[in-house]
């Protein structure tokens, strides 16, 4: 015990002697390791605490608080309470001693010991003796981490301080200006108003205190450690003055008062707090200010400078209405929602009316926001206002005006929309009135007004009760009248937006009258060539329309079989389809496909018929081309095929897990064996070799795509049958074939499967193996297939890569040492840009296939070494194709990566910027660009030779590498000014030659740069 106290002693006098500071940190082990208590540390402080010197009383103070720092966890409450006692004692203390006291009192506020009362006796004490804001900063930070430590364990204490709390932290608060202080003071405050603290006659004095920040204005400091925003504090200073009601009488006129302000952010600000504020007042607290509050609303909207204010206040309004909408009636009290929306109508109603309709869009939207307030304001106001525009559509002449109406119309329409209406619509009284309104809109000839009017049949429909099935069918007539007639395409656009809009809410008049007459319209065979064009826009306005309408189930077991006779209308010649026809109707399918509503039965619809049909389809097509009948079917056309496979990959990748485990059996079965049972329309021969060698009959293996379509998109946990052996077929295909869709779906089939095969000996087995194949044909120079391995290797490594496989840096390793390869080398270089680009039909996301996070940023961080050293290595003749190899992995960086790694790569980067490849010029520049804003210091040392090759590119025949040379000479103008001076004439002379350029983007990009490039150097320039 006699060596512990000896060891205390001397902690304490090092300490208080100020030779090491460290040992407070000795000091608090020792109390938790046992060997002293805290008591016996206040004892052996003694003589320092009593000390006639204040800076000794303080060095001493300061060592109990920082070990309390480290272990107020472990004190009891008698230990507490000593300690509280002392403190609040030594807050009378020399005011130099006052820092370290409050950091031992902020300790024990921490503390789960602290006694009964401790709590109020410490504020009482802290706010009588202590002057908060003559503290520094790290002080009053304390105080108000005590007060928010306090609320959180000893509310109830300090409720029974009642309204001198209040009055307390109002004093610790007023006249604080650190933004880290005022975010902690705005916290307390905020609690004070939420947890019901006793305000008494202190409210006005606490809004003062915080309503003094109000509207907040800060920027924070570049680079600011602290990451304090302005957002933050706007949202916790919001919370604190929309708190309570009881702020109202001294908000709204503040409010009113920041409206009239000239400062956008605080207008906006303005308009924020006022709509959180009304949700939480009644009518007694708005009474006063509702005219003020509609003036300065009015005033925004009416004279508004920006869409973000503009929006603000029509919130506001929304919320201020709906507010007044709360207010419950009494016998003897007035109608305050109907005062203050006479008030809005006295307004705005007349504008509505005015011939030149100069006003009608601000007041229009007032009268919305208005309407979305509640049901009942809705009522109010449309009964008021629709009459009115229903007249005066009726009465105008001009298309424009009767436009603006109908738009007004069906914003009305919309903002009621939002209400929480009953099951009668408001605007049920003007159902007839409205109806004939969009029907004539849509038999007039102008455009912009047929558009308007697709709108507001829409919204309409989206109200309950206001089309009948009368006015539903006769919406649909005339929507197939424009659908078939109308040649202006934002017409039509509109019109098929229109009908799968109401197709989804009204599907039986679209099963009945509009699929049939789109049929019919589609297989009226056009013969007379001056025709032949507008029947085709007719026919892809059809498809588009049947795609649109699809989304109800019901409705896509009636438009599919339509779209698949066009199919098969166009194999058979029955028919004449044109192959951009036969596309179209392939990729009306796939949209089907990709909007239908999930479920059993659009799931069956796909897996029985549509799936089915057309491999069908092809196979058919694929053996009438092996016959060269005199038709040849359009099926056999890769552009067909390649869109029937999205339609395949989309259905699958959404079939339910039984019906998908069904469809990977019965195309495996027809792939391997030559099954053809589960096909429609069975008349094909017995023997059937899909995937077996055939000699030119490169229509049947080109069909290996669709087999990619079925297999690679299902769900991971769907087992393919006869995996094996179907890898084994797909990897001879990719490898012998000579048909390049053939070889080349192959490879990526079985890449796609490989990228979703279980990890293990198996699948590692199998990639050796594939591996060794490949590169024997690779090593042979006087291999015929060499391409095709080449291809089968890229598709296999962008697999292993998507997946993280330890075996993908074999693959890796091969592509880098084929870039010197004669006639290998540039399409190694090739490869790279398909490695780091997202598939489009295989091996991405939505085919479920196995994609880790950050490929991308892994490939180039493990190979970028590689890559370099290889360029540094090669003979001058190679170097393009690495410089390519480069320019591709780049490129398709997220931008971030770009910044922080490109520096390292600056010098390939500028010999990529001479290679004769326009792409990589292209590419390289499109790198360098976003570099170029905030320059590392390498990229300056580089300035001469990057300025030489970007002035080089200026005069390219190709148009965006001049746009993107010019906009990186242009970004050089912000570098440092003493740097990019001695460039200014050579730059001037150069960028005069784009002035004169024969396309505008390379002019308007030229007079941009070199005006900064003039202002540099010159008086009032940089």
């Amino acid at each position: 015990m006699a060596a512990d106290s000896t060891l205390l002693l001397s902690l304490v006098e090092e300490f208080v002697s100020g030779l090491h500071d460290s040992k407070a940190k000795d000091a608090a082990k020792g109390v938790k390791d046992g060997q002293f208590t805290i008591l016996q540390l206040v004892e052996a402080l003694g003589l320092s605490l009593t000390s006639s010197q204040p800076q000794t009383r303080a060095r001493g103070v300061q060592l109990l608080s920082e070990v309390l720092q480290e272990i107020y966890g472990d004190l009891t409450e008698r230990e507490v309470e000593v300690l509280i006692a002392f403190y609040e004692n030594r807050l009378k203390d020399h005011y130099i001693i006052t820092p370290p006291v409050l950091r031992g009192l902020q300790a024990l506020t921490k503390s789960r010991a602290l006694p009964p009362g401790s709590a109020v006796s410490m504020l009482r004490s802290l706010f009588q003796d202590v002057h908060v804001q003559s503290l520094m900063l790290a002080e009053r930070a304390c105080v108000y981490n005590m007060l928010i430590n306090l609320m959180e364990t000893r509310e109830a204490e300090l409720k029974g301080l009642g309204a001198d709390f209040v009055f307390g932290f109002v004093q610790s608060m007023d006249g604080e200006r650190d933004p880290r202080n005022l975010l902690l003071a705005f916290q307390i405050a905020k609690n004070i108003i939420l947890r019901g603290y006793d305000l008494g006659k202190f409210t006005e004095e606490l809004f003062e205190v915080t309503s003094c920040y109000f509207p907040i204005d800060f920027t924070p400091p570049p680079n600011d450690p602290h990451g304090i925003t302005k957002e933050e504090l706007i949202q916790v200073l919001r919370a604190v003055l929309t708190g309570t009601s009881k702020f109202a009488e001294f908000l709204l006129p503040l409010i009113i008062e920041k409206l009239d302000s000239e400062v956008q952010s605080a207008k906006l600000d303005s308009l924020h707090t006022l709509t959180g504020c009304v949700s939480q007042y009644e009518y007694k607290d708005l009474a006063e200010f509702l005219e003020g509050l509609w003036a300065s609303l009015r005033r925004e909207v009416f004279q508004t400078s920006s869409e973000k204010i503009e929006s603000a206040a029509l919130a506001a309004l929304t919320a201020l209405t709906s507010c007044l909408s709360r207010s419950v009636l009494s016998s003897d009290s007035d109608d305050s929602l109907s005062i203050f929306l006479d008030l809005i109508l006295k307004d705005c109603k007349h504008h509505l009316c005015e011939p030149d309709l100069k006003l009608v869009w601000p007041s229009a939207k007032l009268l919305q926001a208005s309407c979305s307030g509640s049901n009942r304001a809705s009522h109010i106001i449309t009964a008021a206002v629709m009459p009115s525009l229903i007249e005066q559509y009726n009465s105008r002449t001009q298309c424009s005006h009767r436009r603006t109406l109908l738009e007004v119309v069906q914003r009305f329409i919309q903002s009621v929309k939002t209400c929480r209406s009953s099951d009668e619509s408001v605007f049920s009284a003007y159902r007839a009135s409205l109806c004939s309104m969009v029907f004539s809109a849509l038999s007039e000839t102008n455009a912009s007004l047929q558009i308007t009017a697709t709108s507001v049949l829409t919204s309409l429909a989206q109200q309950t009760g206001l089309l009948l099935d009368s006015d539903i069918e006769l919406a649909v007539d005339h929507l197939i009248r424009l659908l078939l007639t109308e040649e202006d395409e934002s017409v039509s656009l509109a019109v098929v937006e229109c009908a799968g809009a109401l197709a989804e809410l009204h599907p039986a008049a679209f099963i009945t009258k509009l699929i049939p007459r789109l049929k019919q319209e589609m297989f009226f065979d056009q013969m007379e060539a001056s025709e032949q064009h507008s029947h085709h826009a007719v026919r892809q306005q059809c498809m588009s329309a049947l795609a649109a309408v699809s989304i109800q189930p019901s409705v896509v077991q009636a438009s599919t079989p339509v779209l698949l006779e066009v199919l098969s209308s166009a194999h058979t010649g029955c028919v004449s389809f044109s192959v951009d026809e036969v596309v179209l109707a392939c990729r009306s399918l796939q949209r089907i496909a990709e909007q239908v509503q999930d479920g059993e039965e659009t799931g069956r619809c796909f897996h029985d018929v549509i799936i089915p049909r057309l491999l069908s389809l092809a196979l058919q097509g694929a053996l009438q081309g092996d016959r060269s009948s005199d038709h040849r079917s359009p099926l056999v056309e890769e552009v067909v095929l390649s869109a029937m496979v999205p339609v395949i990959s989309t259905s699958c990748s959404r079939l339910q897990p039984s019906l998908a485990g069904q469809t990977a059996s019965r195309a495996v079965s027809l792939f391997l064996n030559g099954d053809v049972s589960f096909l429609p329309d069975n008349s094909f021969p017995s023997h059937i070799q899909l995937l077996g060698k055939q000699e030119d009959s490169w229509s049947q293996s080109q069909l290996v795509c669709l087999l990619m379509g079925c297999v690679c998109s299902l769900p991971r946990s769907v087992e393919i049958p006869h995996i094996d052996q179907l890898l084994s077929q797909l990897e001879d295909m990719s490898c012998t074939s000579s048909h390049l869709l053939s070889y080349t779906s192959a490879a990526k089939c079985f890449a796609g499967l490989v990228n979703k095969r279980p990890q293990g000996d198996s699948l590692n087995g199998l990639i050796q193996r594939t591996v060794t194949r490949v590169c024997s044909e690779l090593d042979c120079p006087s291999s015929p297939v060499r391409t095709q391995a080449f291809t089968l290797l890229i598709w296999v490594a962008k697999a292993l890569l998507l997946r993280y496989h330890p075996l993908f840096t074999a693959l890796t390793d091969k592509i880098f040492s084929l870039l010197d390869d004669t006639d290998l080398g540039p399409m190694a270089a090739d490869s790279f840009l398909l490695l780091m680009s997202d598939s489009a039909d295989v091996l991405n996301r939505s085919c479920n296939a196995d994609v880790r996070i950050m490929y991308r940023q892994r490939f180039f961080s493990e190979n970028s070494a590689k890559l370099v050293q290889g360029f540094n290595a090669a003979p001058q003749e190679k170097k393009p194709n690495y410089l390519k190899a480069l320019s591709n992995i780049v490129n398709k960086l997220p931008k971030q990566v770009q910044v922080t790694e490109l520096p390292a790569l600056l010098s390939l980067l500028l010999e990529a910027l001479t290679c004769p490849d326009q792409g990589v010029q292209l590419s390289t520049l499109s790198c360098l660009e976003p570099v170029l804003i905030n320059p590392p210091q390498v990229l300056i040392q580089q300035l001469e030779a990057l300025v030489k090759r970007l002035l080089a590119l200026i005069c390219s025949p190709v148009m965006n590498v001049r746009i993107a040379s010019i906009r990186c000479i242009h970004a050089l103008s912000h570098f440092p000014a003493h740097e990019v001076l001695p460039f200014r004439a050579r730059v001037l002379r150069t960028l005069a030659q784009p002035l004169d350029d024969k396309k505008r983007l390379v002019r308007r990009a030229a007079v941009q740069a070199r005006g900064e490039w003039f202002l540099l150097g010159s008086p009032g320039g940089r």
